[in-house]
């Protein structure tokens, strides 16, 4: 799995590592990246640290982060991940996706949320696919939607944010049958 790539015409995605992740360092350094996130990364030692949690998970087998590199825009924009992978249950989230500001709107988070959800449901033969997302993150709220994700319901203060803000996380999923892509 260490030469995973998911590409269409717009978009590609190869796993990240500690050789390719400061090709982010400009772009996770701008402000109010991660909001609604517990995450930090707007500095050098923190997007490290960020990377490094999330090599020790895909280590563990429970999460696949993914660097993100828009074709269109011939720029690294950002990193997505699955996280919380259930190989028993054939259940995972996508989540800890964040992209530069100035690659927010152009349709690049549904490219490859597109190409993640056909990964998952076509060749890892997982059954369903579930998004968290901070009940006030309406923007991420509605992509989800779009891509035909069911919003389950609302667990209540269930995250503390850098700022001491606990959250409300708003559950959505995707089941195998409902994907038709």
């Amino acid at each position: 799995m260490n030469s995973l790539i998911l590409e269409d015409n717009r978009v590609k995605l190869t796993l990240l590592n500690l050789n390719n992740y400061s090709y982010l360092k400009e772009v996770a350094a701008q402000p109010n990246l991660l909001q609604y996130s517990p995450s930090s990364i707007h500095t050098p030692a923190y997007l490290k640290l960020y990377i490094e949690n999330a090599l020790e998970a895909f280590n563990q087998k429970t999460a696949i982060p993914f660097i993100i590199f828009d074709k269109l825009h011939n720029a690294y924009a950002g990193s997505t991940r699955f996280m919380s992978i259930n190989w028993n249950h054939k259940v995972l989230e996508i989540g800890a996706t964040w992209i530069g500001n100035q690659f927010q709107g152009t349709g690049l988070n549904k490219h490859m949320k597109q190409l993640m959800l056909n990964y998952a449901f076509n060749d890892l033969d997982f059954e369903k696919v579930e998004f968290r997302i901070d009940e006030r993150n309406i923007k991420s709220r509605k992509a989800v939607e779009k891509l035909g994700a069911t919003l389950e319901g609302v667990l209540r203060k269930n995250v503390y944010l850098n700022d001491g803000f606990k959250r409300n996380s708003c559950c959505y999923g995707i089941l195998k049958e409902e994907w038709f892509m």
